[in-house]
């Protein structure tokens, strides 16, 4: 069984699989003021939930966008589950090519996704992974990175708003019954759900005009946002909530077998 951990800036995702199944999953917040102590408690307390006893980890793959969780969550994984984790980044050993101008940006997060879009699908696809930011990631199907964009995500979006505005009041992030609010409420959650969908669709529908071949991709939506705003969305074609954490699985299977052979 392995532990794969997706860091975002605003939460991480946790997953355990056994071979290419996953067995659990938790979202929990990220917090950059873990110590390595504090992470390997909350691990065990999860596994600990579903029954499952730390021993039986016998290895753990990491994609983090936050550096400063990083280190710790690495320690906390030889420290506490007795495995030394892979941890994923620009340098990483694995069967894709990032067609970009500085490889080494790129996020650990569009790496995994990357690979798992293209072993798991095998098309050529636009994945749009819905957290703090909103990432267009451009695949092919022969695991080729184009590139992509970046663009706020619907809740910095929502609270740059509040922020910067005193009296409109922050609001739950729901799609309203209609785009016409009544209510200053509506109005807002008019304009900052209805608001990022349409964003969606037409970024999209850019980044498919300047496609390098004839192929139509294929789009697909992850992250934590996915199940609320791919509704709305015309362009989204499928929701795949664990493609990042698979994307980690495949990960871990390719760099270890690298290691072991």
């Amino acid at each position: 069984m392995i532990i794969a951990l997706d860091v975002g800036n605003t939460e991480t995702t946790i997953g355990l699989f056994e071979k290419a199944e996953l067995k659990s999953h938790w979202r929990i917040t990220t917090d950059s003021t873990r110590t390595p102590d504090e992470w390997g408690l909350l691990l065990h307390s999860l596994m600990q939930a579903v029954q499952i006893p730390p021993d039986r980890i016998a290895g753990a793959a990491i994609a983090s966008v936050v550096p400063p969780v990083t280190g710790p969550l690495a320690e906390a994984c030889s420290e506490w589950l007795n495995v030394a984790p892979v941890v994923i980044d620009g340098l990483s050993r694995l069967p894709i090519i990032l067609e970009v101008d500085e490889p080494l940006t790129v996020g650990a997060d569009r790496i995994v996704n990357t690979l798992a879009a293209s072993k798991l699908y095998g098309l050529d696809m636009i994945v749009v992974d819905l957290g703090t930011a909103t990432t267009y990631d451009c695949i092919t199907a022969a695991g080729v990175f184009l590139g992509g964009v970046i663009a706020p995500g619907l809740r910095s979006l929502a609270e740059t708003l509040f922020r910067r505005t005193s009296k409109l009041p922050a609001i739950e992030l729901v799609p309203p019954a209609r785009v016409i609010g009544k209510r200053t409420e509506e109005c807002i959650r008019a304009g900052v759900v209805f608001g990022t969908a349409e964003s969606i669709d037409g970024l999209v529908r850019r980044i498919k005009k300047e496609w390098p071949s004839a192929a139509v991709p294929k789009v697909i939506a992850t992250g934590g946002l996915a199940p609320l705003l791919a509704p709305l969305c015309d362009e989204i074609d499928s929701v795949d909530l664990h493609l990042t954490l698979q994307g980690l699985r495949l990960a871990h299977e390719i760099l270890t077998a690298q290691t072991d052979g």
